[in-house]
Order: C-alpha cells, then structure tokens, then sequence
C-alpha cells in the first residue's frame, strides 16, 4: 500500500511557524496534513529529561520542514524574514508583545509582505485584563464555563479534566486554523493579508454556544452532573460492565430509547420518565445493575446495540484496533506508535500520508485501500 504523500487541497500554500508548543503547532500539523508547505522556526533547546509533555514522536512536526534558529540574533532574524517574506501565512504563539519585542511586529511583516496572513496565538488575547498573564488550557476554559458543567462523576463539586482539548486544540488550534483559511480567502479579493487574533478563551467560548442556550432555556440549569448531557439522565451516560469495561449510552430519542430496553431485555418505562429529572436516579441505577451482568463486547455484539445508541468506551490502546477505525485506515504509525490520520478527506484532492507514516489498515477492506494513499 503506498505512503506517498498527495498534494492535498492547500498544496501551493507556504506557512512559517514561530516555535511555540501545544495549539500553534497543532494549527501547523492539520494544514501541513492539508497540503500547506510548513517550515518551522524553532530556537535549539534541549529537552528537560523526562518532562512527560515531550513525547518521542513529534506528531506535530509531521510533513514540515524545521529550521534551529534564535530569533534573537542577528543571523536568526535574517532567516526568519526571508521565509516570512515568501509565505502566505505565519502562526506564532508568543504572549502578547513577544514578537514585537523580537523585531517581528505584525505591522513590520506586512510592509515587507503584503499578502500575509498572521495568527497570534494566545490563551487570554491580545487585549483584556489577562492578556499578559500566563495560563494553560485549564485556566483559558475555567473562565468560559466549559470546566463548570464538567464534574467528576457523582460528584458535582469536583471538576472532570477534558485533557486539554478544549483549550488548547480545540479553542486554539483548530480556531486558528478557521481564521488563518477565511483570511486567505478574504485575501483573493482583496489582495491583503491581515492579522487574526485567535484566543483560546475565545474558540472555547464558541465550542460553549449551544450550553449557553440549553441554560438559558433551563435544560442545563441543574446542578454540574444532574443534567441531561452532563451525566445526570440515565439515557445519556456510562455504564461499567461485568468485565470493567465500559460503555457509552446515548439513546436520548424515543426510537433509539426503545431498543435500550430491547436490548436490556426490560420493560419499557413510561414514555413520560424520558426527560423527567427526578426519575434518572432510580433508572440509572436499574441500567448500571442490568450492564453489570455482561461483559462489554458482548453487550455491544447484541443486535439491537447500535440502534440503541450503545458503544464501547475505548482505550487508546484499544481505539486503533476497532474494526470501524480499520476499515477507514483511521489511524497512521510511526517509529512504532499509531497517531490519528490527516483529514478531513476530499474527493478530489485527498491528503494522503505523511512522508515517513504508514496506513493502520485492516487488509480485509479491500474496497478502501486507495482512499487514503
């Protein structure tokens, strides 16, 4: 099966990035997967010994080309300039002030290059009371009320920790990576590039739009842990089975509610329990006794599971081995260890591999073993 890398929908595009760790070279790895030419400018550093952050594989670095220079010497500045000057967009995640005080002013990048398209990184922004103060993805979704309507489980005064996928990827990343490509689109009428201040706080804000509309209505106002979509509802929850594994419940519309029971082998309570706060306790604790008796896989073999809205929660060690991620090569190795695969995937213009990865594939699927080359 080949590994060759195909030009992708951003082929054509050239894009630097300024160093920077989490959301700035995430935002490069999802265009560099696209198609864009990526060349990241990074100050030598060795890493700190053990620091559990710095993985082995740089999944982030895949299918870009790394400069090692100090922007703080003159023989540094020159190189960075003459990849700024030939790109069509830049990603920095410094504080606020940190390129300016670098020699990197947005206002200087666009004399020298027009058309570009800056993305400034940041947890806070590039204005507000905290702009300067420093934070991680935790604190950025501590402040938007995401982290809030987290809690543990059975305990609402306690907070689940999202990883940090809120903030930093989500918010951040991808949030950039929606500003960088509407500024280049804006760029083909106008000729102009621009800046895009792309706010951790202000991408997980947005991921919260629809929670603030169901507290709004009084469909999230109970307590973190007793609502509807937070673990509270029987009918949208985990359950752990005999063997300890777990699975994923999502059988909130009546049809798909219905083969819950079926599945369970139980009658079907009042179609007016559903969506009844004060009935979830008792039915939940009937679905966590009823799933204790099985073994996961066994109750996501049944029939009637998947019209149910019933999944495996997996590991990720588990993930990249389930038939459905197999059969749509959803997964990429390196050096031994299996990463998520570029996307989104296009029908003319696939992104194909990244030089170096190869296909998680399941060899029983013959029909799709080209759609990722």
């Amino acid at each position: 099966m080949s590994t060759t890398r195909r030009q992708g929908p951003l082929h054509g595009l050239r894009g630097v990035l300024l160093g920077g760790i989490g959301p700035g070279p995430y935002a490069a790895m999802l265009l560099a997967d696209l198609g864009a030419e990526i060349v990241r400018i990074e100050r030598p550093v060795v890493a700190e010994p053990g620091h559990p952050l710095f993985p082995r594989l740089d999944v982030f670095a895949r299918g870009q080309s790394r400069l090692d220079a100090d922007l703080k010497t003159e023989a540094g500045q020159q190189l960075a300039w003459r990849c700024i000057e030939n790109a069509d967009f830049l990603i920095e995640g410094f504080r606020p002030g940190t390129l300016e005080r670098l020699g990197f002013a947005p206002d200087t990048c666009l004399e020298r290059n027009p058309r570009l398209v800056i993305a400034r990184i940041t947890g806070w922004g590039q204005s507000g009371p905290l702009a300067a103060a420093p934070g991680h993805d935790l604190n950025y979704i501590g402040l938007t009320g995401a982290l809030a309507a987290m809690p543990r489980r059975g305990d609402a005064q306690s907070r689940a920790i999202p990883l940090n996928l809120i903030g930093d990827f989500a918010g951040g990343g991808m949030w950039a990576c929606l500003g960088i490509q509407a500024a280049l689109l804006e760029r083909a009428q106008s000729g102009k590039g621009q800046v895009v201040d792309a706010a951790m706080i202000d991408g997980a804000l947005s991921l919260m739009s629809m929670a603030y509309v169901l507290a709004a209505s009084g469909s999230l106002s109970q307590p973190p842990g007793h609502n509807l979509i937070d673990g509270g509802a029987h009918l949208y929850n985990t359950y752990t089975c005999a063997d300890g594994a777990e699975i994923a419940v999502g059988a909130i519309e009546a049809q798909f509610y219905e083969k819950l029971y079926d599945l369970i082998g139980r009658e079907h309570p009042a179609p007016s329990t559903r969506f009844a706060p004060d009935t979830w306790p008792a039915l939940t604790e009937e679905l966590a006794d009823r799933f204790g008796t099985r073994p996961r896989d066994e109750w996501c073999a049944a029939p009637d599971a998947t019209q149910a809205c019933v999944s495996p929660v997996l590991s990720i060690e588990e993930a990249p081995s389930h038939p459905h991620h197999l059969h749509r090569h959803s997964f990429i190795e390196c050096d031994g260890v299996q990463v998520p695969a570029p996307g989104p995937r296009f029908s003319r213009t696939p992104v194909g591999i990244p030089d170096g990865y190869r296909l998680v594939a399941d060899s029983s699927s013959k029909e799709m073993s080209d759609e990722r080359n």
